[in-house]
């Protein structure tokens, strides 16, 4: 496939901060890297978590990171991105994903979802890892029936690990008395704080870094060197608390990068 018009001409090999950057190049961050490990841990001990976070804060980024770590002949994983579909909604979903045909009456299919997860961990000896996108849209109801779920064996173990992924919303929501049941379930909850100056310009830095190409036109070369001098101007100042250097600096940089400097990105803005 072509590349579009814009990303040739800035020199760049594909868009640099699309939605389908692949797992393995994702920008890792503190708060990135903390919420992989909770997800991993509740994976693990197939127990309920929380990932909390503005929009765009990285939640479901942060998830993909979890997810692509995860051996898929060992792990069967059920992504719901909408749970607007009431509480019958929630059984067919695992029921179908699970290659089930969800039956009919609701007391039949809650039934045959409690089989097939038992008989996913007993038999096949996959851990079903149920992720729940935009959780704040729960309605109570469905996070009893979620509760329910969670109880197998006289209520000695869980027959999934269950993950809620919503707005700051969903946090309050939990700790409201009618969900104590539920709250009480949860293992660990965590919330995803917004990128600072430095953290931002570091994200720059990154996905430029993988989408710059190594050719580059004199124009293009110039603009993603003043962009990145830009950048780390702001992260400097904003980590040492000291006055951004002055205009010669920044001049002399997009100097080299306009004069054909083939460095790499991190270098530039380093210089």
């Amino acid at each position: 496939m072509s590349r579009a018009p814009w990303v040739a001409h800035f020199g760049l090999s594909r868009t640099p901060f699309g939605k389908a950057i692949p797992a393995g190049d994702l920008f890792s961050r503190q708060a990135h890297a903390e919420a992989v490990a909770r997800i991993s841990f509740c994976v693990l001990e197939a127990a309920l978590g929380v990932i909390t976070g503005a929009v765009g804060a990285g939640k479901t980024v942060a998830v993909r990171a979890a997810v692509s770590g995860l051996d898929p002949t060992r792990h069967q994983i059920i992504y719901v991105a909408n749970p607007a579909f009431g509480t019958r909604g929630l059984y067919v979903t695992i029921v179908r994903a699970l290659g089930g045909e969800p039956r009919f009456h609701k007391a039949e299919v809650m039934a045959q979802a409690a089989d097939l997860l038992a008989a996913e961990e007993a038999e096949r000896h996959r851990r079903v890892v149920i992720l729940i996108d935009e959780a704040h849209l729960l309605s109570p109801a469905q996070l009893e029936e979620l509760r329910l779920l969670t109880n197998a064996k006289m209520d000695s173990a869980s027959p999934f690990a269950g993950i809620l992924i919503g707005q700051p919303t969903l946090s309050r929501q939990l700790r409201m008395g009618v969900f104590a049941a539920l709250d009480q379930r949860i293992v660990t909850r965590f919330s995803i704080q917004p990128m600072d100056i430095g953290e931002s310009a570091s994200y720059l830095r990154h996905h430029l870094a993988l989408a710059l190409l190594t050719e580059l036109p004199g124009g293009a070369a110039r603009i993603a060197g003043q962009a990145l001098v830009g950048v780390a101007t702001f992260s400097r100042h904003d980590q040492t608390g000291r006055p951004a250097p002055g205009p010669g600096r920044a001049a002399r940089t997009s100097g080299r990068c306009a004069e054909g400097d083939r460095r790499p990105v991190g270098a530039v803005s380093a210089a």
